[in-house]
């Protein structure tokens, strides 16, 4: 073997590790550590306030789901139920298989439409009137859209997203169906239209994931019928036909043999002699994108297994979860009076640190609610959760509800 083929193996092997769960817990696992070690020059870990931040987490989990009957973290969440009723009463004439490709369809958009919109901007509800923020408000508008046939070409079949739509969706187009105004401004706008026209290209280019004859976003539902044995599938190949099915949508950060690797990071202090190359992976959108996958993908007969291989979402609600019950401590408190760029080695550790201790947490939770890792995955916990304890601690601790370190938001990584 040639030196140039050792080279692009090596690659190639670095890059499906930093695509895997085993990567991003490894890789993580190494800030985590130098932070336990009190190396890194902006964290300490206090391990004994897990238990604080797991009471707050299992008051949630009461509170919420009662008998602990907790769904999936996913974007179907969001919703709401009169939506999904909609939803269902259309898909209802549709061949199974259509119907399942579009709800495959309306979850990617929607995920990927679902980064951080900050503060200020707001969705009316033209169902209920109400107006909703942040990630709530990003599923309305972009289900919305959805249901309007935004993202399709054939006003006789608007339930779909074709790629002639996706390529000359224009911002203007975002602008009416988000309800963008210069008093409603969202954050990252023109990172959510370049992530639209870029999944366009990435639907055109990856035949072996969407066909092609007629390439389709949603016939990545064959593929995953394809190669489900005996109906059953891993969350792990979900994530991989995720991670590269559409990783060239992802802006200009860290690659490796000319693959682009996504939501992946440099951090100074890990070496790069080993198959992490210094890079910490998160894949949050990813990830985010595969837990709501699931159910689209149960309801039309598949068995999705191994969920909890995947990792909690490093994210600013169960990273300030962390933070604000003081499992995380600042060593230096200047770092909230400033905004922080996601590739900023802040960010990374604490988004490294995020992965590793909801780990740890989630097993302080359990052992609390009596539950196993199979009766409470993470993507249970984070719904039950932990999620929704860091943004009522947040909102208990500063008026504006914001995280703990506030981050700046290019529309494609939050």
């Amino acid at each position: 073997m040639s030196h140039t083929s050792e080279v692009k193996n090596e690659s190639k092997e670095s890059v499906t590790y930093l695509r895997s769960p085993k990567g991003i817990r490894e890789q993580c696992a190494k800030i985590t550590e130098r932070v336990g070690n009190g190396e890194s020059p902006h964290f300490k870990l206090d391990r004994p306030k897990l238990d604080k931040a797991a009471e707050l987490v299992v008051k949630e989990f009461k509170s919420n789901y009662p008998d602990l009957s907790v769904p999936y973290h996913s974007r179907w969440r969001h919703f709401g139920d009169e939506r999904l009723k909609l939803l269902n009463d259309k898909l209802s004439s549709m061949e199974p298989d259509n119907a399942a490709k579009s709800r495959v369809e309306l979850a990617i958009v929607s995920v990927l439409l679902d980064a951080g919109a900050g503060p200020t901007w707001r969705y009316k509800d033209p169902l209920t009137g109400k107006s909703f923020g942040r990630s709530e408000g990003l599923a309305l508008a972009s289900f919305d859209m959805f249901m309007d046939g935004g993202f399709a070409s054939d006003p006789d079949n608007p339930l779909t997203v074709d790629n002639p739509t996706l390529r000359s969706i224009t911002k203007r187009d975002l602008e009416r169906y988000f309800q963008v105004t210069p008093q409603n401004r969202l954050l990252g706008l023109d990172g959510r239209l370049h992530l639209l026209h870029k999944l366009e290209h990435a639907v055109s280019a990856n035949k072996k994931y969407f066909g092609d004859i007629e390439p389709r976003l949603g016939n990545a539902y064959d593929y995953l019928v394809q190669h489900a044995g005996n109906n059953k599938l891993p969350a792990r190949k979900v994530l991989s036909v995720v991670l590269e099915g559409l990783g060239t949508i992802w802006p200009g950060r860290a690659s490796l043999g000319g693959v682009m690797l996504g939501d992946v990071w440099h951090h100074s202090a890990l070496p790069t002699s080993d198959h992490g190359h210094g890079l910490v992976p998160f894949h949050k959108l990813s990830q985010w994108l595969t837990y709501s996958l699931v159910e689209p993908l149960e309801e039309a007969g598949l068995e999705v297994g191994g969920l909890d291989e995947l990792t909690a979402l490093a994210e600013y609600r169960n990273g300030g979860l962390l933070l604000d019950a003081g499992v995380i401590g600042l060593k230096d408190p200047e770092l909230t009076s400033k905004t922080h760029k996601a590739d900023s080695e802040v960010i990374i550790e604490w988004r490294a640190l995020t992965v590793s201790l909801l780990d740890e947490l989630a097993v302080v939770i359990r052992d609390k609610l009596g539950k196993s890792a199979t009766d409470l995955p993470l993507a249970k916990i984070m719904q039950g959760g932990t999620w929704s304890a860091g943004r009522k601690l947040a909102a208990s601790l500063r008026a504006d509800g914001e995280p703990p370190i506030r981050l700046a938001s290019d529309g494609t990584v939050f």
